[in-house]
């Protein structure tokens, strides 16, 4: 059995370092746009109708199925629901 202690979750589950950095920012974007979601009094099918996508696609990012999203497509959802989003960048530990 390996011990190997990993930073999160998707660097021990995904095949390369690349692959682990743009699953952690489609996650993080991911949770910020359920949890803004969640705040607001939209229904799915409002929500839809503001990204510019199928009520079904709403329904899919609110379970958090989180390979039906690219970061583009998260990006732009963010957008429309009025956030802003901001990528820092910095040299690997």
């Amino acid at each position: 059995m390996s011990k190997n202690r990993f930073v999160s979750v998707w660097d021990a589950i995904e095949g390369t370092h690349e692959e682990a950095e743009n699953m952690k920012l489609r996650s993080a974007l991911m949770m910020a746009l359920k949890a803004h979601l969640a705040r607001t009094d939209l229904s799915q099918a409002q929500i839809a109708k503001l990204f510019g996508v199928t009520q079904p696609r709403v329904s899919d990012l609110m379970r958090g199925k989180i390979d039906l999203f690219g970061l583009d497509a998260l990006v732009n959802m963010a957008a429309a629901a009025g956030l802003r989003v901001e990528i820092k960048v910095r040299k690997a530990a």
